[in-house]
C-alpha cells in the first residue's frame, strides 16, 4: 500500500513545518541528477514535491551544530501555521526542523502543539521517524513518512478487522518491514515508511533461512516474478543493508534490505523500435491484460509469449494445469511484430528476446556481487519467484556462478519469508567526532538511552528479556569523506580497546566495498545505530524421507525445446517437482513442471534434489 500509494503519488495531502529561512531545502534536493541515463537526459526532471509549498510553513525557531538553543521556538507563531494548514485541507504534517537530531524540544513542543489545535491530523516527527544527520535525507523521509501514513493506517485498520471478523485470534498482527523484519500493525501505521520495501524482503530472509539449512554462508537472491526482478546478496550468512534506499527517485534513508530491482518479468514487453532494435521492457503487460498467451486481450509480446513458443511452457499445463496458453496467438503475433521485422525465424526472435531480458537482470546480480568487491564465484544463486527457476540456469551458465538452489515452492518463497522473520526494529543517533580520542562516556550514554528505548518497546509489544537481542553498530567515514560505512560494533558499554577494533573493521570493509583503504587518515564517527529484535517462532523446515521411489517415475513426457543457437532444438525429459524425492538427480535437457512454476535444466547441467527437496543445480562433471 505504501510502495503504491508513493509510486502513484496517491497518498494524502501533506503539509510541511521548516526552521524560518530553510524552506528551500526541501524544494532544492540534492544537487546531482543522479547516474546512469540520467546523466545523459536532455528532459530530466527531478521527482514532484510531496508536501508543496502552498502546504509549507516556516516556523521561527533554531537550534545550532552543538544542538543549543539559539533562538526559542515561537508559539504563537506556530500556533497560526498549524491553522492554516488545517484551513488548507491538510491529512497530515511533517516536521523537520534544523538539527533536531542533537535536540529534539522545539519538534516536541510543535507535536503539542498539534495536538492541541489539530488532533485529528497524522503527525511525522524527524525527530522519531530518522534522529539523523544529513538535512534533505532526513526531511525526505520524514515527508513520505507523513504522506504514506494515512493510507496505510486506514488499510491496516480494515484489514485487522476483517482478519478478526474471519477468526483470527493470534493476540498480536505482524507487518513485514524493508530492513527484513517484522512490525506490529500499530508501530507500522505510525511509521509506514518503514514498509516501502517490504515485499522484496520477505523473498531474502526466506533465502536466508532455506539457506541455513543446507549449510550455505553466500548467496544471492534472485527472485522474478511478473513485472520486476529483484536480487540482493547474503555474504557470510548476513544480508547487506543500505541505509541510502530510493522510490522513483525519492530518498528514504532508513536501513533496508539492499535490493536491486530490475523490470524484468513474465509480463515485461519486447518490441522493435523505431531504429530496427529490439527493446525488451521496462513496461509490462501486467496480469490484465497480461501476456498475449493468457487470451484476455493482451496484444503485446511478452516474456512468457516467448518462453511459450520457444517450448519451455507447455499450453495445457500451466498453473498445474488451471490455466488453458493461447499459443498459436502468440506465435502469431511475435512472427507479426518481432520476427517478421528482424528478418529471423519465430524460434530465433523468441530466443533472442531471452537473452535480453536474460543480461538485463544479469547486469542486477552483478549491481550486488561483483561491482560491490565480492567473487560472484564464491555465491550460490537462490531462484524463485513465479519465473526465477525458468531463467535462472541459463543465468548461472552466462556468470560463471557454480550452483543454483531452486526452493520446493518459489512461488510462495518471500511469503514463506514472513514467517522466518522476527519483529526488527532500528534506532539511530548521530554524533560527529573523531575516532581518535572519543569521549567513550559520552558515546556509552548515548547507546545507554537507545538500548533502554528498545527494551522498553519490544516490553510494550509483549515481549520479555530472554526474547530480545540487541546489536550495536557504528557509521564511520575518513575524514571529510561525504559518506560513510556501517560497521559491526562490540556490545556496549565500548572499551578504548574497542575504538583499535572499529577502526580495522571500517578499513577493511573501505577496501571491500571501494578496494582501497588509508590506514593513516583519521576517521570520523557519524552516527550510533541499534536494532533491537523480538525472537518470535518461526516457521521450520524439515528434511524429508525418501520412500525410494525411482526418479523414472516422475518422469511426465518429453518434448521439443529451443536452447538457443548453441544446442538448437531439443527433445527434453519432463519431470514433475511433487514426484521428485531426496537423492533423485535430473541431466539435462530436461524441465521440471510444478504448478507455480516451471524449472529449465540446460543440457549442460544437471539438477539433484536435497533432502529439504530443494534443486540443487550445477554443470555436469
Amino acid at each position: 500500500m505504501g510502495t503504491n500509494a508513493l509510486l502513484e503519488e496517491k497518498g494524502a495531502k501533506t503539509g510541511l513545518l521548516v526552521t524560518e529561512g530553510f524552506r528551500g531545502i526541501y524544494e532544492v534536493m540534492e544537487q546531482t541528477r543522479g547516474y546512469g541515463p540520467a546523466t545523459y537526459d536532455l528532459f530530466f526532471e527531478k521527482p514532484r514535491l510531496l508536501a508543496l509549498p502552498y502546504y509549507t510553513e516556516e516556523i521561527p525557531e533554531r537550534v545550532d551544530f552543538r544542538g543549543e538553543v539559539l533562538k526559542p521556538i515561537d508559539v504563537e507563531s506556530s500556533l497560526q501555521a498549524v491553522r492554516r494548514l488545517k484551513k488548507k485541507g491538510v491529512e497530515s504534517i511533517a516536521v523537520c526542523f534544523l538539527f533536531s537530531f542533537l535536540n529534539p524540544d522545539h519538534e516536541l513542543r510543535m507535536k503539542e502543539i498539534v495536538a492541541k489545535e489539530f488532533p485529528e491530523a497524522n503527525l511525522s516527527l524527524s525527530c522519531e521517524v530518522l534522529p539523523q544527520i544529513r538535512e534533505f535525507y532526513r526531511m525526505s523521509t520524514t515527508v513520505i513518512n507523513g504522506y504514506i501514513a494515512p493510507v496505510v493506517g486506514r488499510y491496516l485498520g480494515l484489514l485487522e478487522g476483517r482478519l478478526r471478523e474471519i477468526g483470527v485470534t493470534t493476540p498480536k498482527l505482524y507487518i513485514m518491514q524493508s530492513n527484513g523484519g517484522v512490525s506490529t500493525f500499530q508501530r507500522a501505521a505510525r511509521k509506514p515508511v518503514a514498509t516501502v520495501l517490504s515485499g522484496p524482503a520477505g523473498g531474502v530472509m526466506a533465502s536466508l533461512g532455506i539457506s541455513q539449512r543446507v549449510d550455505l554462508k553466500n548467496i544471492i537472491t534472485f527472485d522474478m516474478g511478473g513485472t520486476s526482478c529483484d536480487v540482493a546478496l547474503i555474504h557470510k550468512g548476513t544480508p547487506v543493508i543500505t541505509t541510502q534506499g530510493r522510490i522513483n527517485q525519492r530518498p528514504i534513508s532508513l536501513p533496508m534490505l539492499d535490493i536491486h530491482t530490475v523490470s524484468a518479468g513474465g509480463g515485461t514487453i519486447a518490441r522493435v523500435d523505431a531504429v530496427g532494435g529490439v527493446q525488451v521492457g521496462p513496461d509490462s503487460a501486467g496480469a490484465d491484460p497480461g501476456p498475449i498467451c493468457y487470451d484476455h486481450g493482451g496484444m503485446q509480446v511478452t516474456i512468457t509469449d516467448a518462453n511459450l513458443v520457444l517450448g519451455v511452457l507447455h499450453p495445457d499445463k500451466f498453473l498445474g494445469g488451471r490455466m488453458k496458453l493461447n499459443k498459436p496467438k502468440a506465435e502469431k503475433l511475435l512472427e507479426e511484430k518481432i520476427a517478421r521485422p528482424l528478418g529471423l525465424n519465430l524460434l530465433e526472435a523468441a530466443d533472442g528476446i531471452l537473452k535480453i531480458i536474460n543480461v538485463k537482470m544479469e547486469e542486477a546480480i552483478k549491481a550486488v556481487s561483483s561491482q560491490r568487491g565480492y567473487d560472484i564465484r564464491d555465491f550460490t544463486l537462490v531462484a524463485f519467484g513465479g519465473g526465477g527457476p525458468m531463467h535462472a540456469g541459463k543465468i548461472v551458465l552466462d556468470l560463471g556462478i557454480p550452483s543454483l538452489l531452486i526452493p520446493f515452492a518459489p512461488g510462495v518463497t518471500s511469503a514463506l519469508g514472513l514467517l522466518m522473520s522476527d519483529v526488527k526494529h532500528d534506532y539511530v543517533r548521530s554524533k560527529l567526532a573523531p575516532l581518535k580520542g572519543l569521549d567513550l562516556n559520552e558515546i556509552n550514554r548515548l547507546f545507554s538511552q537507545l538500548i533502554e528505548q528498545a527494551r522498553q518497546e519490544l516490553r510494550a509489544e509483549g515481549f520479555n528479556e530472554s526474547e530480545m537481542e540487541i546489536e550495536a553498530s557504528v557509521d564511520l567515514r575518513y575524514a571529510g569523506q561525504g559518506y560513510e560505512l556501517t560497521v559491526p560494533s562490540p556490545s556496549p558499554p565500548l572499551k578504548p580497546e574497542d575504538l583499535d577494533l572499529l577502526r580495522q573493521r571500517f578499513d577493511s570493509q573501505h577496501e571491500q566495498a571501494h578496494g582501497h583503504k588509508a590506514e593513516t587518515e583519521p576517521v570520523e564517527l557519524v552516527s550510533l545505530r541499534l536494532v533491537s529484535l523480538g525472537l518470535v517462532p518461526q516457521a521450520r523446515l524439515s528434511p524429508a524421507a525418501a520412500s525410494g521411489r525411482k526418479v523414472e517415475a516422475a518422469r511426465t513426457g518429453e518434448r521439443k525445446i529451443f536452447f538457443g543457437q548453441e544446442h538448437g532444438l531439443l527433445d527434453c525429459q519432463i519431470d514433475s517437482r511433487e514426484l521428485l524425492e531426496p537423492g533423485h538427480a535430473v541431466s539435462g535437457p530436461a524441465v521440471i513442471e510444478q504448478m507455480d512454476t516451471t524449472t529449465v535444466i540446460h543440457p549442460e547441467q544437471e539438477a539433484r534434489v536435497d533432502s529439504y527437496r530443494n534443486l540443487i543445480v550445477k554443470e555436469k562433471a
